[in-house]
């Protein structure tokens, strides 16, 4: 069990017109729906990516389209110690965070600094990492699948692990985005919805984001 009402604390948003993930990063869509989303969470927003590309377009994007909001932008690199990192945003609630993997599981940060959760694709194990490449391989070769039995599951860890970071607290509210289309346009996407917490969802984006807007208006109202 979990003391977390997920359902009226969390929504889950899932837009389904934005174009599929490429190995190149974010889509241009991606990264425009993202910017918005943080504008109208007036920041807060933890933004996890699957790849250090993906960290970097979304450095240069919101940099560009936040640039006159005050919306502290803090940019995981290569190195940085990830308890830093969080202490940082904790102490800015109106900043952005964005990070890869390391930031994924582990971070704890309740309240009024973290009411948006976006992640950028769902994160499959990429060709280049060998151990599960070869444990993919393996099931394929024993007649069973690969992406199935090996990918998938680990997929739906880490989205669990990530979509974990918005409700730390019982009066925790939020929103978590998923900016891959996949995951509701794909017959797997099921699988992956139910390894998260059983959040309100919607693909309404309009919805979504007068619902961040209020929630900043609120934070705002309360000194936070």
């Amino acid at each position: 069990g979990s003391p977390f009402d997920f359902a009226n604390q969390g929504m889950l948003y899932l837009p389904r017109d934005i174009p599929e993930p490429t190995r190149d990063g974010p889509t241009k869509e991606a990264l425009t729906e993202l910017g918005e989303l943080i504008e109208a969470a007036g920041g807060r927003t933890l933004a996890l990516f699957s790849s250090w590309r993906g960290v970097e377009m979304a450095d240069e994007h919101l940099r560009k389209v936040l640039a006159e909001l005050d919306i502290p932008i803090i940019t995981q690199r290569r190195g940085d110690s990830v308890g830093m990192l969080v202490e940082k945003f904790s102490a800015m609630p109106t900043s952005v965070l964005l990070g890869t993997i390391s930031l994924w599981q582990g971070i704890d940060v309740p309240g009024s600094a973290c009411t948006l959760v976006a992640i950028d694709r769902i994160p499959f194990p990429r060709p280049d990492e060998p151990v599960m490449a070869a444990r993919a391989k393996e099931r394929d070769e024993a007649g069973g699948s690969g992406f199935m039995d090996v990918s998938l599951p680990r997929a739906a860890l880490l989205l669990a692990q990530g979509t974990g970071r918005l409700i730390r607290s019982i009066d925790d509210r939020g929103v978590v985005a998923i900016l891959d289309s996949r995951i509701v346009n794909k017959r797997y996407g099921s699988i992956l919805l139910n390894s998260m917490p059983p959040f309100w969802r919607t693909s309404d984006g309009v919805v979504i984001k007068e619902s961040l807007r209020r929630l900043h208006e609120a934070h705002l109202k309360d000194g936070k």
